[in-house]
């Protein structure tokens, strides 16, 4: 349940974030704030992924010999 959560974090963030950022005053490192939320989730997206990979129990150590048995 928690990868699953982690999981639609950023497809939440961007989805339901951007309407109530959507200004384009304060500039954030130059760019509308918009543009910098977009950005963060950006960013934010690839760290949870990479998070959710190691937290997943199918990417442990010999889970591949199981998963290739199976195939």
């Amino acid at each position: 349940m928690l990868l699953r959560l982690l999981a639609a974090l950023p497809f939440i963030g961007i989805l339901l974030g951007v309407p109530f950022f959507n200004q384009v005053e304060p500039l954030v490192l130059g760019m509308p704030l918009v543009l910098a939320w977009i950005v963060l989730w950006v960013v934010l997206t690839a760290c949870i992924m990479a998070l959710v990979y190691r937290l997943d129990p199918a990417n442990r150590k010999g889970a591949g010999v199981a998963e290739e048995a199976r195939s």
